[in-house]
């Protein structure tokens, strides 16, 4: 997957404001994250696989497939 379709997938399913990342990076406003990265993206002279801003991409979409997949723990188990 490139960059504008995560974009596009994104504009379809935008992320909650907030995320927690990790425990020690904590995003307060997801929509400014994205944009940064698509905009960082756009400008980067050289490959694509290079690009900070591409990783960081990356990883926040497979973070959001990864937690989307997951059971949310107001969900009782099966007995």
């Amino acid at each position: 997957m490139n960059h504008e379709e995560i974009k596009r997938h994104f504009e379809n399913n935008p992320p909650p404001k907030e995320v927690e990342w990790t425990p020690w990076a904590k995003i307060t406003n997801s929509q400014v994250f994205l944009n940064s990265c698509y905009t960082t993206i756009r400008n980067f002279n050289g490959p694509i696989d290079r690009c900070p801003a591409w990783w960081h991409l990356r990883d926040f979409y497979l973070l959001m497939k990864k937690t989307a997949s997951q059971p949310t723990n107001e969900e009782s188990p099966a007995e």
